[in-house]
Order: structure tokens, then C-alpha cells, then sequence
């Protein structure tokens, strides 16, 4: 029959584990290890102690060995815990990581935890914790097109340049046209968002008709000017040009930014330019949307007022919009740029490098 260790107290250690165990300032596991000695030098036995105290009797015997070689000083610290053995090799690491990068399951565009698990034998934990600590997210993508534009240097200067250090006494503006932004009414009401559950909001829905805002974005303050049209040809890219000419001061130059859409270069939107000599049009390298500081607006409108709206009608949708460009200029924040040319240069030279690299692998 196995015997526990005695436990025999000096009246200082049966002092201090007394006070221990009365302590309301001191750990809750210290106060249960003082009780567990206390009670042993009363001669109880691990199982009885542990049916008092409401824990195992393996507990009971770790502490009361833990007392009889360390003292006081042995439940006073938690024992230092061994560190877990890897139990990955380099090898099976690199190869996780290469048939991550490198190889696809079958019938399949990516792996999942579960799938290259289930080929390479291992856990899906083990293989989640090879990709977290590579950065590996085979789930995600991100979209990615490299400009080819023969002038995108130059044209890359000319707007980080207005961006950066804009001309003296001239307005900058970020302009582009959102179409077809569609109004949607959902086919039910939706349940309120209240505590523990989400709000709803139905699949499917009603299409009512769409609307194209034209925006521009004052690049220092932020503030915007747009407007809604039915349509988005030159003639209403026109009538948003005048738009832009009868808000803004007289004795300003204007110089906006704009992408290479074909509505922007047509002849008359041309013809107009010339006769409005105060405008000046710049235009983002192609394939280069990312570059247009109105984009940015765009994706708030989106997010903050567009995607999880029901509008009954094109007018409701109009109102919407309008609303919200009323709340945004109400406290403008602008967006500020702080990429170099030279910065978006040398990202653009690497996408490029990786870009030959995997198509001649």
C-alpha cells in the first residue's frame, strides 16, 4: 500500500499557510495548495483531503510532494513547464510549404487545412500552424492586373505629383463616374439587429432600376461634388463638367484627375475643355483604377450606405446617395495620399520579376 508523505509543520510555516489560506488578496490556487497542506499535517490522507477540497487525489499528492521538497516556497510558484518537442522536421515543413505554393488537390483551385492534411498524413491543427507561421492563406485572393501603358511613368508622375505637392492657388479634384449602381428592394422586411443575433436581410430581391453618380473629390479637403444621371455618356460627362465649373471659384485652375475612359477623350468633351481654358484633365495610367483617390470614396458609399440598402425606386436611390454626400461634406476627412512614384515604382518592378517568373516556371 503506498503512503502519502508526512507532512510535519513548524509553528512559523503553520502561521504563514494559515494566513495563506484566509488570504482574499492571494491567488485562488494558492489558497487551495495552503489548505491541502494544512489539512495533511492533520494526518488526513490524499483521497479524503481531495473529497474536502473537491479535486483529484493525483492534485492533493503533487502538493503535498511539492511541500515536503521545497516548503512553503514549492506552492507558492507554478513548476516550470517543459517546452513541447517539435515534432515536424524541416523537411515535412518545407514540404507543406512547397505543396501549398506549388501544387493544387485534385478538382480543385486550393488547398484546405483538411485536404493537404488528409494527403500528407498530418493533422489539419498541424497544417494550420505551418501556414499561419509562413503567412500562407491559400483561401484568400486578391485582384491584380499590372498596367501596361507605354506613358505609365510618366503618367504615374503627373498624378502622384498633383497628389504630393498640388499646384498654388488650383483645385485638385478625383473624379470618375459609379454606374449602374442598382435599386434593390428586398422582397421582405428584414428582422433588427438586437442583442445576441444579428440583423437579416433576404437573398433575394427587386430590381427597380439604376442610376450613375458622378463624383469629384476635392483632393485637399475631401469634400465632393456629384450629381445622378440616368445614363453616362459624354453629353452627361459634359453637363458634370459644368456642374464642377459653376461650384468652384472663378480665378481657380482646375485640375482633375481622371481615368481613361473613352467618354472622358471624346471630341466634344474635347471641344469643351478648349473653350473652358481654366480645366485641366490628367489622366491615371490604364489598367491603374488604384490610383484614382475617388475610388476610395466610392467603396465607403458602398459599404456604409449602398450594399445593405432597400430602395424602392430610382428616386429613393438618388435621395440615398445625395444624403449621404450632404452627411460626408458635413465633416470631410480627406484621404491622404503618401506613396513616392519612386515607392509604387520598385512594387510594381517586383510584381513585374514575379509576375515572368511564374509564367516561365
Amino acid at each position: 500500500m503506498r503512503v502519502a508523505v508526512a507532512v510535519v509543520l513548524s509553528a512559523e510555516d503553520r502561521e504563514q499557510l494559515e494566513t495563506l489560506s484566509r488570504g482574499r488578496k492571494v491567488a485562488a490556487r494558492v489558497v487551495e495548495r495552503a489548505r491541502i497542506i494544512l489539512l495533511a499535517s492533520e494526518g488526513k490522507q490524499n483521497q479524503e483531503i481531495a473529497q474536502i477540497c473537491r479535486m483529484t487525489r493525483r492534485t492533493v499528492g503533487v502538493w503535498r510532494r511539492r511541500f515536503a521538497e521545497m516548503g512553503i516556497d514549492g506552492i507558492l510558484k507554478d513548476a516550470p513547464r517543459t517546452r513541447r518537442r517539435r515534432t515536424l522536421s524541416e523537411e515535412v515543413i518545407r514540404e507543406i510549404v512547397r505543396k501549398t505554393t506549388q501544387e493544387t488537390p485534385p478538382a480543385r483551385t486550393h488547398w484546405s487545412t483538411r485536404s493537404l492534411a488528409k494527403a500528407m498524413g498530418l493533422s489539419p491543427s498541424t497544417i494550420g500552424r505551418v501556414w499561419r507561421s509562413h503567412g500562407l492563406k491559400p483561401h484568400l485572393t486578391r485582384s491584380f492586373k499590372l498596367s501596361r501603358d507605354p506613358r505609365f511613368l510618366e503618367k504615374l508622375d503627373d498624378v502622384i505629383g498633383l497628389y504630393l505637392s498640388p499646384p498654388e492657388h488650383a483645385l485638385v479634384f478625383s473624379v470618375d463616374e459609379k454606374s449602374q449602381i442598382q435599386a434593390l428592394d428586398r422582397t421582405q422586411p428584414g428582422l433588427p439587429l438586437v442583442p445576441g443575433r444579428s440583423g437579416t436581410m433576404t437573398h433575394d430581391y427587386k430590381r427597380h432600376g439604376t442610376t450613375t453618380l458622378f463624383t469629384a473629390l476635392n483632393t485637399l479637403d475631401g469634400t465632393v461634388i456629384g450629381t445622378c444621371m440616368s445614363r453616362h455618356r459624354h453629353q452627361e460627362w459634359i453637363k458634370f463638367l459644368g456642374l464642377i465649373d459653376r461650384k468652384t471659384p472663378k480665378g481657380k485652375e482646375i485640375h482633375l484627375i481622371a481615368d481613361n475612359y473613352a467618354t472622358h477623350k471624346h471630341p466634344k468633351v474635347q471641344a469643351w475643355l478648349k473653350r473652358h481654358s481654366r480645366f485641366k484633365l490628367h489622366f491615371t495610367p490604364t489598367s491603374a483604377s488604384w490610383l484614382n483617390m475617388v475610388e476610395r470614396f466610392f467603396r465607403d458609399l458602398t459599404q456604409n450606405r449602398l450594399r445593405r440598402g432597400a430602395f424602392h425606386s430610382v428616386e429613393d436611390l438618388v435621395a440615398a446617395i445625395e444624403e449621404y454626400m450632404t452627411y460626408h461634406n458635413q465633416d470631410p476627412k480627406p484621404f491622404i495620399w503618401t506613396k513616392t512614384s519612386r515607392d509604387i515604382l520598385e512594387k510594381v518592378t517586383r510584381a513585374r520579376q514575379a509576375l515572368v517568373k511564374s509564367t516561365s516556371a
